[in-house]
């Protein structure tokens, strides 16, 4: 961080500083994808959640159970954007369940 000490900084603007300057938002974004996926979906749906991956802008979702595997893919659109929303940007542009 190249500020000096007597400078004021918010530790919420200190955080998204170091953030930004070691390149960890990807990271970041990954794990918060995976959490927003179980809250948004719930419990029922997260017990059959093998797999959450984001690889650039798509979500890949393992699922044990074809059914609910056929049931989701009929509202894909509706869950990205569901997801984008608690996300609070467009993080995701596609969602692929396997």
């Amino acid at each position: 961080m190249a500020r000096r000490i007597n400078e004021h900084i918010s530790i919420s603007d200190a955080l998204k500083e170091f953030v930004s300057d070691n390149k960890l938002q990807k990271g970041l974004d990954k794990v918060h994808v995976r959490e927003v996926w179980n809250s948004q979906m719930g419990p029922a749906i997260e017990k059959y959640t093998t797999s959450i991956k984001l690889d650039r802008d798509t979500l890949y979702v393992q699922l044990s159970s074809s059914v609910l595997r056929e049931e989701l893919s009929y509202g894909k659109e509706k869950i990205v954007k569901m997801l984008n929303e608690e996300l609070g940007r467009e993080l995701i542009k596609k969602l692929i369940l396997r």
